[in-house]
């Protein structure tokens, strides 16, 4: 099974394939790749699958993923 994750983005350089951004994930910081988003801006919240961002999706469902991952690491599950 694949899971994309949300992060948000904190800067952007490059253009075409060579684009890319930092993206926060919840306090985690990593470069990954905008080349699918030519619109993602900093501050943006992106699903990040295997190091690239596939779509723009709204704050409000970023944070509730995030709460849902806290949920399940607090109840000892595992969010894989």
């Amino acid at each position: 099974m694949c899971l994309a994750i949300p992060g948000r983005i904190l800067s952007v350089e490059g253009e075409g394939l060579a684009r890319s951004g930092v993206v926060d994930f919840a306090g985690v910081r990593k470069r990954i790749s905008l080349s699918c988003l030519p619109g993602a801006a900093p501050g943006n919240y992106v699903m990040v699958h295997a190091g690239m961002a596939i779509t723009v999706v709204d704050e409000a469902e970023a944070l509730g993923v995030f709460e849902y991952i806290r949920e399940a690491e607090a109840e000892g599950g595992s969010t894989a």
